[in-house]
């Protein structure tokens, strides 16, 4: 019940209880001067009990109404704190609600994009477990990890992918793994949006015509170059790389890691 609907009920109440305490007077006044007309001892041992008990009442009725409005306001008070507790575990996402069990990825990627709206990446070791092009004529393995959080980057973020390749074939291979882990396509990134180049600075040249906010690479060189045109620049080197970091290089032992365990 809400906090109006308890105010009208204690006002009716109210009401009501002033009316009956109006007629009971009425009716004491003319018992008391009945009772005074005729002076004799029962009458004034009467007229005592009958004031003892009115009393009684009057400080009856005033505890039970102070008990019903403190029960309501308990009542009136468990409500409002339980509707807040469950719109505290509510997050407003898309088009729904999630609970806040479901949030960290989501709050974690946007928390570590600083407001980016645009991403440039590298494949081979990034989003591939392969590191060279020549290993993409043979096999192309996706990073099942790397692609849930490209998947929720791509949500508030444009990404393109890139890499150097050897040949068409390596092309095509990429593409089809790409579509079969489910970053490309319904729900994922657009396949137009995959660049591939046959030299090392193809991919230089790509990232400073698109302008990204943010660029990951595993080339330091590379990043050492961008650094001065764009805004976040991530390595990502594996565990036990000799590299040292330069600022302002981020540096991550993987995409995944970075945007989920502070970049360790």
């Amino acid at each position: 019940m809400g906090n109006d609907s308890v105010s009208l009920l204690t006002q009716q109440f109210s009401t009501h209880f002033k009316i009956l305490v109006h007629r009971f007077n009425r009716r004491c006044s003319r018992i008391i001067s009945i009772l005074l007309a005729h002076k004799t001892s029962g009458s004034l041992g009467a007229l005592v009990g009958f004031v003892v008990a009115f009393l009684f009442a009057w400080k009856f009725s005033r505890s039970s109404i102070r008990s019903w409005k403190r029960r309501k306001n308990i009542s009136s008070a468990s409500t409002s704190e339980a509707t807040l507790t469950l719109s505290d575990k509510e997050i407003k996402f898309g088009d729904g609600l999630c609970t806040t069990e479901k949030a960290p990825l989501a709050q974690m990627v946007s928390k570590k994009l600083c407001g980016g709206r645009k991403m440039t990446c590298q494949l081979l070791g990034v989003v591939l477990e392969e590191s060279t092009p020549e290993e993409l004529k043979e096999h192309v393995t996706v990073r099942s990890s790397a692609v849930e959080v490209l998947l929720e980057i791509g949500k508030v973020c444009d990404i393109y992918l890139m890499e150097m390749i050897l040949d068409d074939d390596s092309e095509e291979k990429v593409l089809s793994a790409l579509e079969k882990s489910g970053l490309l396509g319904p729900g994922g990134l657009m396949k137009e949006k995959v660049l591939f180049c046959s030299t090392g600075n193809g991919r230089l040249s790509f990232v400073r015509q698109l302008e990204p906010d943010w660029h990951i690479d595993k080339d330091p060189d590379i990043l050492s170059s961008l650094s001065r045109f764009v805004k976040n620049v991530l390595l990502v080197a594996p565990t036990g790389s000799s590299y040292t970091s330069r600022s302002p290089i981020l540096t991550s032992i993987s995409l995944e890691s970075y945007f989920t365990n502070n970049g360790v």
